[in-house]
C-alpha cells in the first residue's frame, strides 16, 4: 500500500552535489519550469531522486534566494511572526522573501531563541520568564507597526495588526 519509491535506490547518487549536476538542474528548470519532481531527474539526465532535486533547488539554487546574514528588521519580524504563528516556519518564510523555512527555523533555534532567553523572555510564550510584566514591556525594541496579510498563493486569510499595545486578529478559512 502507499506510494511506490520515487527512484531505484541502486541507481541514484547520494551525498554532495557536483557543479555539473547543479548546472543540469538549473538549466532544466530554467527551460521547463519546476513541474513534476518525480519525473524531473530522468528528464534532466540526473541520477538523483526527485526529492533530492526539489530540496537542492528550493534551498540552494533558486535565483531569488537571499544569501548572507539576517538583518535586524528580519530578526524583529521573525520574532513578531513567531509570537503570532508559533513554529509554522513555512508561513513565516512566506513573509520573508528570499528566505527558506528551513533557514528561518535553523536561525530561530541557533540565534533568536537564545537572544530572547538572554533578555529574560520565554521563546515559547514570548512572555517574561518572571511573569511580572506585560508582553509589550518585554520587547520594547519590537514596537514596530506590522500588518500581516497572506501570500498571494496562500488560500487562508490571516491578518494581524500591531501598534502601541492593541492587536486584532481575524482568520478566515
Amino acid at each position: 500500500m502507499g506510494r511506490s519509491p520515487c527512484c531505484e535506490k541502486g541507481h541514484t547518487n547520494k551525498g554532495a552535489w557536483s557543479k555539473e549536476e547543479d548546472e543540469r538542474l538549473i538549466a532544466y528548470i530554467t527551460a521547463h519550469g519546476e513541474g513534476c519532481w518525480r519525473s524531473l531527474p530522468k528528464a534532466a539526465g540526473l541520477l538523483r531522486c526527485g526529492k533530492s532535486c526539489r530540496l537542492r533547488w528550493i534551498n540552494y539554487l533558486r535565483p531569488d534566494l537571499k544569501r548572507g546574514n539576517f538583518t535586524q528588521l528580519e530578526d524583529q519580524l521573525i520574532i513578531k511572526l513567531h509570537t503570532l504563528l508559533g513554529n509554522k516556519w513555512s508561513l513565516i518564510a512566506g513573509r520573508l522573501p528570499g528566505r527558506t523555512d528551513n533557514e528561518i527555523k535553523n536561525y530561530w533555534n541557533t540565534h533568536l531563541r537564545k537572544k530572547l532567553l538572554s533578555r529574560g523572555i520565554d521563546p515559547a510564550t514570548h512572555m517574561p520568564l518572571n511573569q511580572t510584566s506585560k508582553q509589550e514591556e518585554c520587547c520594547p525594541d519590537l514596537n514596530l507597526e506590522l500588518t500581516i496579510s497572506p501570500p498571494r498563493d496562500h488560500p487562508h486569510q490571516l491578518q494581524q495588526s500591531f501598534s502601541s499595545g492593541t492587536s486584532s486578529s481575524t482568520a478566515t478559512a
